[in-house]
């Protein structure tokens, strides 16, 4: 996963970058990430500019399937982050800023164009959210195409995983130990001491990334979506943020969208997205809102990794992360380049 900061001269950047708050201007596309992921931005953007029948869930839509095709960096789509049983599954979800309807997938096997069945749920069931084979199975019966979503370098990754003794992973309070062992795996009685063991001894597992981004249309309507192959070596079956509205991502054009990635199993417990859009509508700038956001998950959790990027209606936008030095890309306006901002972490620190 990529967590060092991307390294831009603000000569590079486009003039429009050196305001970082302030809108550039109508369409706009936003999404978490820079390096790889600017061709998702690009490619967002490009279709709202270029085609007056786009609208923000096709930019959407197109941005977030960029990164599905390409992999970006690895993170996203097919052929990334397998599970302890050596397979890609995927989560996505997509949602209308007008409506406030939502469409998501989760553990989807065997399907590529998770973003797309995600719009599927939206556009052909009453429902928010399917998972798993059935998921599977609703996006063959739209037309979907089965196939294998693992490559040669997954299959690699998780063989040398294994070859490690499964180490890192997410298992805890189990036997045997498992920071030595790969199982399987049976649970020990909850008590105090064996969850201090579990603590103690099992090293946080390998991190992933996600493609969190939100459009705003020339006429100011918007739309947000989130795809992600999830975490490397996950329990089979686990579920992140990335497909729960309100905290992979979130929108209401009455007021603004957010994105976010980051430590999924804990973000979700906070929704953040939904948090940091609730606070521009109580007044909040972009950057502040992200940053209460953040804040209230590091009062709980202080080593959390997270980055949440957060747009309001006319394109002011901001960010805020902790655990890593976390980067996002924009482009809008008349903007002839994506820029990429780096925003630095805040820390458990900053809340005493």
């Amino acid at each position: 996963m990529v967590r060092e900061s991307i390294l831009l001269a603000l000569v590079a950047l486009p003039t429009s970058t050196l305001s970082l708050h302030t809108s550039p201007g109508l369409p706009f596309v936003i999404n978490t990430w820079g390096g790889p992921f600017t061709a998702a931005t690009d490619a967002a953007y490009l279709a709202l500019i270029n085609s007056a029948t786009v609208s923000a869930l096709d930019a959407v839509e197109i941005g977030c399937a960029t990164c599905e095709r390409n992999q970006c960096d690895g993170t996203v789509g097919f052929g990334g982050s397998p599970d302890e049983s050596c397979e890609t599954t995927l989560d996505a979800m997509i949602m209308d800023g007008t409506t406030m309807k939502s469409g998501a997938v989760a553990g989807l096997r065997r399907v590529k164009h998770a973003i797309a069945v995600a719009r599927a749920v939206l556009h052909h069931t009453r429902h928010s959210l399917l998972v798993g084979d059935l998921a599977t199975q609703f996006a063959v019966e739209n037309g979907f195409v089965e196939e294998n979503l693992s490559t040669e370098e997954s299959k690699r990754r998780c063989e040398e995983w294994r070859a490690r003794n499964c180490q890192a992973n997410y298992r805890m309070n189990v036997e045997p130990d498992p920071s030595t062992s790969c199982g399987p795996y049976k649970p020990l009685p909850l008590d105090q001491s064996a969850l201090a063991w579990a603590v103690a001894q099992n090293p946080e597992p390998p991190s992933h990334d996600t493609i969190s981004m939100v459009a705003i249309h020339s006429s100011g309507a918007m739309a947000a979506g989130t795809s992600t192959n999830g975490a490397s070596f996950k329990v089979p079956g686990r579920v992140g943020d990335g497909p729960i509205v309100g905290s992979g991502s979130y929108v209401d054009g009455d007021v603004g969208g957010c994105g976010a990635t980051g430590d999924g199993d804990i973000m979700m417990r906070f929704l953040p997205c939904y948090q940091a859009v609730e606070n521009l509508r109580r007044g909040m700038s972009p950057t502040e809102a992200a940053e209460d956001a953040v804040r209230r998950m590091l009062r709980k959790y202080p080593d959390i990794s997270s980055g949440i990027v957060v747009v309001n209606k006319k394109g002011d936008h901001g960010a805020a992360a902790s655990g890593w030095t976390f980067t996002y890309a924009y482009r809008g306006g008349e903007m002839n380049a994506t820029a990429v901002v780096t925003v630095p972490p805040l820390t458990a620190k900053d809340e005493l």
